[in-house]
């Protein structure tokens, strides 16, 4: 078999003969002689025929073709070039599980090819993210949400596009299970969604709280409820459950699984670590409304026997929520600080009153001090 080096410094008609050359050598169907109407169209017609390549036992020669494909791209008239960019993301996307590396490096080669500014890079993007997907190495691409969302201002992309690729992202990092990851961009792509079309972010909306409340460590989930999209979902079930562990106890929980039957199961998510969140949540309400609670009350409310309150406050404290001491003999606990489940007027007040009571604190041991310094 012969090699497939990059023609570089071939006229794009002989280019284009000696890639039609190699693929013929892999079994594509394809003529090795151009076909009269011009390199662009040849050039088509052979990353039409590629996809014969990813079946080639040397992977050197493959990236050899692919460069020179790539030194013809990028020389290809502005008018061209999205079709040609698109549809070779189309068949490096679709090789399946060969070639793996080489196929997203090829991909990022042209990505890095063309101008920053330029919208080709949002096609491009998108190719490495979905391919990134579908073999597990979304940690190969840079998949940092506050520098897509700068990519996205600087390729000037319509609200369409802006939804289309972090929906993308989104699946990338569920397809890599990076639920955490997942959580963010599901947030940012409901934030990306107007005024004017929210209404059509039903299905994202709801997948997101589903999503959210499946995770087993993630509690706090009030950032949701200002959310556009979710805020037409407000009369739905899935808004009165959101709600529910957003500022609900334990007992509204249980309430609501006895009016709505079968419903979280349908939802996909679990009974049993919905109320092991929502006995956390509640236990939060508590804790940041008393500096002490008794065992007692944490069994009636929290809907635990007495030998599961000491194992509950531990489980507890390990989430970091709650700085909290057990007080044994007398059968309570100690709050030292606990997170709040929102953070809204009431709690800005606080901060408020407290930074007040700190500066006026200073300004006592500043007095103390002067009064304490001889004169001079």
């Amino acid at each position: 078999m012969s090699s497939c080096p990059a023609f570089i410094d071939l006229p794009e008609e002989e280019q284009i003969i000696e890639l039609r050359k190699y693929l013929k050598t892999t079994g594509a169907e394809i003529s090795e002689e151009n076909s009269g109407a011009g390199w662009i169209t040849d050039l088509m017609q052979v990353i039409d025929a590629m996809e014969t390549c990813w079946k080639s036992p040397d992977e050197a020669q493959v990236e050899g073709f692919l460069t020179s494909v790539l030194s013809l791209v990028f020389i290809t008239p502005t008018a061209k070039i999205d079709e040609v960019v698109l549809s070779l993301c189309e068949k490096v996307v679709k090789g399946g599980d060969k070639m793996k590396e080489l196929r997203l490096r090829i991909l990022n080669n042209l990505y890095n090819g063309v101008d920053e500014r330029s919208p080709v890079r949002y096609n491009v993007y998108c190719a490495m993210v979905k391919l990134a997907g579908q073999t597990n190495s979304v940690d190969c691409i840079n998949t940092n949400l506050e520098e897509v969302q700068k990519w996205m201002k600087l390729w000037n992309l319509d609200t369409d596009k802006r939804v289309n690729l972090l929906r993308r992202l989104l699946e990338a990092f569920l397809e890599c299970k990076q639920s955490e990851t997942a959580s963010k961009a599901m947030v940012e792509l409901l934030r990306s969604y107007t005024e004017d079309n929210a209404s059509q972010a039903r299905d994202d909306a709801h997948r997101c709280i589903v999503h959210h409340l499946a995770q087993k460590d993630m509690y706090l989930v009030d950032h949701l409820l200002v959310l556009k999209p979710i805020k037409f979902l407000e009369g739905e079930l899935i808004h009165d459950l959101l709600t529910i562990f957003v500022r609900g106890s334990l007992h509204n929980y249980m309430e609501f699984c006895k009016a709505n039957p079968d419903y979280i199961e349908k939802l996909g998510l679990s009974h049993e670590l919905c109320i092991e969140k929502m006995r956390f949540l509640t236990f939060l309400s508590m804790s940041s409304d008393n500096k002490e609670i008794m065992f007692d009350t944490m069994e009636q409310q929290l809907n635990l026997t007495t030998d599961e309150v000491e194992a509950f406050l531990i489980d507890v404290v390990r989430t970091q929520l709650v700085q909290a001491s057990i007080d044994q003999i007398q059968r309570k606990v100690v709050i030292r600080w606990s997170q709040h489940r929102t953070f809204g007027r009431q709690q800005w007040q606080q901060l408020r009153d407290m930074l007040e009571r700190w500066r006026e604190n200073l300004g006592t041991v500043r007095n103390n001090l002067q009064q304490l310094t001889p004169a001079s």
